[in-house]
């Protein structure tokens, strides 16, 4: 799934999608001229016409009636769902003899479906190839796949089956949302992230977000191979992090900073330290000695919550060699820019931004959002002693993800930060298939940064930064 997440052109070509599952308009680039749409991973399976509707109620029922909690409760969930395809479909045999040809299968996998798990979602959270589900009402559910989003064939059967579907998945992570609170953020069991919003915040109807969590975690060399990054930029991040600079990974939604933060995280020594914050959970550090630190969200009655800012303060206070905090979002920039400033070098954490300049103002305002009364020059020259590298992700028109900029920040210059682009993507134009052929190329700038590697006893590796760009494509 994720390398198809971070590649489009590597998914296969199926036959054109049909008016239930299709693809949003083409985009248009400069001119007028229409790009490639990226293709359906799979075409999915009929829905299943109005006039079984009701025999697929019918059979929800009986089930229903006839099902052993005890016996199911005591069986594993693939056991369970053998079992229960098993009664469906010895029910469906009596209330439909004559057979349903080609939806019998579908009947019975949409009521199991709905007793064991998300109903139609089930069908989308079990496909690899989808790495993001969006339902914006009981009719209206879409996918994202390789980087592009498509309208599923799939629905709900109305308002009260979409609640259904919602009770059950805050069910059991003691959360609630209704009028009152309409919005719920959380992770699910197996780490997915999920947002519900529900009226009155969500006029048109309840919504659901759900981010997939990878199974899959990719390696430095998965990113190569998919062009997110090349050889040379590689080997640069990798001594970057062994040297123990402070590190800001920046990039709009979906864009693949949490991969790449998992990345950057296995370059630090197994002999390290690490303490991560995270809302929610979703790194998956191989390392032997990682403590791990999540948010928490007020209750209904406003309180027991623990935000970033507390994990991060007392994360400072568990003897940590590295922190890393997986979302920048808050008043956490300021206490994490003391960290950087105070001994706790090779820190690295993410945010919201679309360039590398971007990057450093948000967290120049998010350290504002602390109610500290600092002034502009003062926090600005806390980022610049604090980080020293910024490595900017973006997703291109084909829906491919690429490290588009590794940036160094150099200093200040009056009341201004400086920057210098040590890497830059460069577009090469597309193939005969329509895909992007540009890759990452060092600038020839040399960073300012390499007493941190004679410090570290790490040679800086200045003859990556020298490479021809045309070898660094090749």
């Amino acid at each position: 799934m994720l390398r198809q997440f971070f590649e489009s052109a590597e998914a296969p070509t199926p036959p054109a999608p049909t008016d239930t599952d299709a693809a949003p308009p083409r985009a248009t680039g400069e001119g007028g001229v229409s790009l490639p749409s990226a293709p359906p991973v799979f075409v999915e399976p009929p829905p299943l016409p109005a006039a079984l509707q009701r025999t697929r109620v019918l059979v929800h029922e009986q089930l229903i009636e006839d099902l052993d909690q005890a016996r199911l409760a005591a069986m594993s969930p693939e056991d369970a769902r053998r079992a229960l395809r098993e009664d469906a479909g010895a029910i469906l045999a009596v209330q439909q003899p004559q057979g349903l040809g080609e939806f019998r299968q579908t009947l019975i996998d949409e009521v199991v479906d709905d007793v064991l798990g998300l109903g139609p979602l089930d069908p989308l959270l079990r496909d690899d190839s989808v790495s993001e589900v969006m339902v914006n009402g009981p009719h209206s559910i879409w996918v994202e796949r390789a980087g592009r989003l498509y309208r599923s064939s799939r629905q709900f059967r109305d308002d009260d089956h979409l609640a259904r579907v919602i009770e059950r998945i805050v069910g059991p992570l003691g959360r609630h949302v209704d009028e009152a609170s309409p919005m719920v953020d959380a992770r699910l069991p197996d780490g997915s992230r999920v947002n519900i919003v529900v009226p009155p915040a969500s006029p048109r109807g309840a919504t659901i977000t759900l981010r997939k969590f990878a199974r899959q975690r990719l390696t430095d060399a998965d990113l190569v191979r998919v062009g997110t990054l090349t050889p040379g930029s590689t080997e640069f991040l990798r001594a970057c992090v062994a040297a123990g600079l402070n590190v800001l990974v920046a990039g709009g939604t979906g864009t693949g900073k949490t991969t790449l933060l998992n990345v950057l995280s296995s370059f630090i020594d197994e002999s390290e330290r690490i303490v991560t914050i995270e809302d929610p959970l979703e790194l998956q550090l191989q390392q032997p000695h990682v403590v791990s630190l999540e948010a928490r969200p007020a209750g209904i009655e406003g309180t027991r919550q623990i935000t970033q800012r507390d994990l991060v303060r007392n994360a400072l206070r568990m003897r940590p060699d590295r922190v890393i905090v997986g979302e920048v979002r808050g008043g956490e920039a300021f206490d994490m820019l003391q960290a950087m400033n105070t001994g706790h070098d090779g820190s690295i954490g993410t945010v919201h931004a679309n360039t590398p300049r971007d990057a450093l103002s948000r967290v120049e305002n998010m350290v504002l959002m602390a109610g500290l009364e600092l002034p502009d020059v003062a926090i600005r020259e806390q980022i610049a002693s604090a980080i020293q590298l910024v490595v900017q992700m973006n997703r291109l028109p084909d829906g491919s993800r690429r490290v588009t900029h590794i940036t160094e920040v150099a200093g200040m210059e009056g009341h201004t930060l400086t920057l210098q682009d040590l890497f830059l993507y460069e577009d090469r134009g597309r193939d005969a298939e329509g895909r992007l052929t540009g890759a990452l190329v060092a600038t020839g700038l040399q960073p300012h940064f390499s007493d941190r590697f004679e410090r570290a006893g790490i040679p800086l590796p200045v003859h990556l930064l020298r490479t021809s760009r045309w070898e660094q494509i090749a």
